[in-house]
């Protein structure tokens, strides 16, 4: 009887078994290279829904602190009218009509090129059509009156929406501009909404102006 025929230990894999090695390599290879490419892709849209989030919360949050600290009460006195409604004429964007309210203190946002914020500023926040929310604003300190300083936000800021209270008939009309009464006057609106874009990402964020009747602050 022929013994089978047993292998050298020293003459190595055969071709046959390279070949199968090197095929099983290979779909181990691919398989790995799909799900890494894969997860990257998940983690990246993910990614870019988180830090659209975060923008828009820090936005929403900043400019509802800067609303409530515009309608505290200036030099002991409550302010009977926080806010109003201003058509501005802007050196870039022609004349825009926004929500204008004053801050004494100022804010980071607004400042004369340091990290100081100009104090007893006057603002008034418009939509533009190329950089967004922007801030117009002057300082009382000024001697310049005509001096309107431009401050962008954000581009992602895409509409904003006027928010009236129908005391009458206890119902909300949304507007996509400012309102003006019976008496041509512009109207102060209840609520702003900030609506929020960035490709396929949305968000909208409701802010009720912080102002009760008499002049004081809401909160």
């Amino acid at each position: 009887m022929i013994s089978p025929r047993r292998r050298n230990p020293g003459s190595g894999f055969t071709l046959i078994e390279l070949l199968v090695a090197i095929a099983l390599m290979g779909t181990l290879l691919a398989a790995l290279l799909s799900f890494v490419f894969s997860m990257t892709e998940i983690w990246g849209q993910s990614g870019e829904k988180r830090l659209f989030d975060q923008h828009v919360s820090a936005v929403t949050q900043h400019i509802d602190a800067m609303l409530r600290r515009a309608a505290l009460p200036a030099a002991g006195q409550s302010q009977s009218e926080a806010f109003s409604i201003r058509e501005l004429r802007t050196p870039s964007y022609g004349t825009l009509t926004g929500l204008t309210f004053t801050l004494t203190e100022g804010d980071r946002l607004m400042s004369w090129g340091n990290s100081t914020p100009a104090p007893l500023v006057n603002c008034t926040m418009g939509l533009t059509s190329n950089q967004g929310l922007v801030l117009f604003w002057r300082s009382a300190l000024e001697e310049d009156e005509e001096a309107v300083h431009e401050t962008p936000v954000t581009t992602l800021i895409t509409g904003l929406t006027f928010n009236y209270y129908d005391q009458d008939n206890g119902n909300w009309r949304s507007e996509t501009k400012p309102r003006r009464g019976t008496d041509n006057h512009w109207l102060v609106p209840e609520q702003l909404v900030l609506h929020f874009a960035y490709g396929e990402l949305k968000a909208e964020r409701t802010l009720t102006l912080p102002l009760a009747p008499g002049g004081l602050p809401i909160f």
